[in-house]
């Protein structure tokens, strides 16, 4: 299995999300993968949720890194300073917060979380093809009690 694997430095600031987004669209034209495309337009979102805890939750820069398998399948890992476990939260009904992990859940085939460096790395793939309903779909990978993500030192 061949991969292709590519990377942006992310700021600490909530702009940057819009340019990690603009960013990953290049990219994934440029690896065949039409805008116009729903696995684009998951993948975008998908970024744009990971990039947004990423710099939101911990203040640090992060490392957006996109991984194209040979077969169609799209990696994304977004790695920060932080060593505290993403923390899924339930939003409820107006709440502008706490639907960023639900909505990676729902979105990607696979997801989760691994210790990288200092921090952590959170990932999430996304096949090629519809998943069957009869398979089991996303999940933590390292599941346990909600932790507020809190802020770190860069």
């Amino acid at each position: 299995m061949q991969v292709l694997q590519v990377q942006l430095k992310v700021g600490p600031d909530p702009a940057e999300v819009g340019r990690a987004r603009r960013w990953a669209r290049s990219r994934l034209a440029g690896s065949g993968i039409g805008d116009d495309e729903p696995l684009a337009e998951t993948l975008v979102l998908l970024i744009s949720e990971l990039v947004t805890n990423a710099v939101v939750h911990t203040g640090c820069p992060a490392v957006l890194r996109m991984l194209f398998a040979a077969e169609g399948g799209v990696r994304v890992e977004v790695a920060d300073a932080s060593d505290r476990p993403p923390a899924p939260r339930h939003a409820d009904g107006d709440d502008t917060n706490g639907r960023g992990l639900e909505l990676v859940d729902g979105l990607a085939d696979r997801w989760g979380w691994q210790p990288e460096g200092v921090g952590k790395s959170i990932w999430c793939e996304v096949d090629p093809a519809p998943v069957a309903p009869s398979q089991a779909r996303g999940g933590a990978v390292n599941p346990g009690a909600p932790v507020s993500p809190g802020r770190v030192h860069c």
